[in-house]
């Protein structure tokens, strides 16, 4: 017996996206990457002779804007190659990974999501990983009430941790521990600078305050960068090293059965396989050919 067409299209150590990024999708993700920096960095990057860089509505403006470019570049990828198994599956580990966060949030940093994040990213490919990112960290904070200007500076932080767990080598390269190693150390690379990066969200609101630590606008970039690696080393780090310490764990030990969970579920969807319908009258002709040659002359 031959094996069906899915299992044939999908071999193991070959990969296989849940979402095909087309054009307007890469325009799509650099865009919002670029303009999400620009968020993120603009205490840094601003130019001190700016009005950027002594406005206090800024941290506001991008916490508006993100929401609706994330929802423009959500909707382009899904557009382009989100079909009604990628969306279930979508559904599924999302689901997943907004119940994980509870378990641990708030304590110590203690956020097994991010193990689930890193390797469905892996193994669904770069554009599934930042709309799954994006739409569980959404999820979660409607589960843990976590809904606030940060929210949608989460989601595309998440998302980027999970696409970049998709853009690493493919699995025709590594295989096995070596694999897993790959993985826990971008877990806990990805982890760690998932905090440092979510600070500068943080970091302008506590400006003015008679701190060390503040963000001052207008001042040069080193006074500053010194200020905001003392405030992350103050605030943070206690929470940032356990979390990347939890992913790490939770990959070397439950990463393989979760890495073949996830890829058979992928063959068995076989999401790079066209659909093909043939016609009624065609299928009709081909009963009646078989009828007629099986039948006593």
């Amino acid at each position: 017996m031959t094996p069906d067409p899915p299992e044939r299209a999908a071999r193991p150590g070959r990969r296989v996206r849940a979402v095909r990024l087309g054009p307007r999708s890469v325009v799509a993700l650099a865009l919002i990457s670029a303009i999400g920096v620009m968020a993120f960095g603009w205490p840094l990057l601003a130019d001190s002779a700016s009005g950027l860089a002594h406005s206090r509505d800024a941290p506001w403006l991008f916490a508006a804007l993100l929401p609706m470019l994330l929802a423009v570049v959500v909707a382009t990828i899904a557009d382009s190659g989100l079909d009604a198994k990628a969306i279930a599956m979508l559904g599924v580990l999302a689901a997943a990974g907004a119940a994980m966060r509870p378990l641990g949030a708030g304590t110590a940093g203690i956020e097994p999501m991010f193990f689930l994040m890193v390797l469905a990213g892996r193994v669904l490919g770069p554009g599934f990983g930042f709309v799954l990112g994006s739409v569980a960290m959404f999820a979660s904070a409607l589960l843990t009430g976590g809904v606030g200007p940060w929210m949608p500076f989460q989601m595309l932080s998440m998302g980027w941790v999970s696409m970049g767990a998709g853009l690493l080598p493919g699995p025709d390269r590594l295989r096995g521990r070596r694999e897993l190693a790959l993985l826990a150390g971008y877990g806990a690379v990805s982890a760690v600078l998932y905090g440092l990066v979510m600070n500068l969200q943080g970091w302008p609101y506590i400006g003015g305050m008679a701190s060390g630590v503040s963000f001052v606008p207008g001042d040069p970039l080193p006074d500053n960068l010194a200020r905001y690696l003392a405030y992350c080393l103050a605030t943070s780090l206690g929470w940032d090293l356990p979390r990347a310490a939890v992913t790490v764990l939770l990959t070397l030990t439950l990463g393989g059965t979760l890495l073949k969970a996830l890829r058979r579920a992928t063959r068995r969807a076989a999401f790079d396989v066209p659909v093909s319908f043939g016609t009624p009258e065609s299928g009709a002709a081909s009963a009646g050919t078989a009828s007629q040659g099986g039948a006593p002359g």
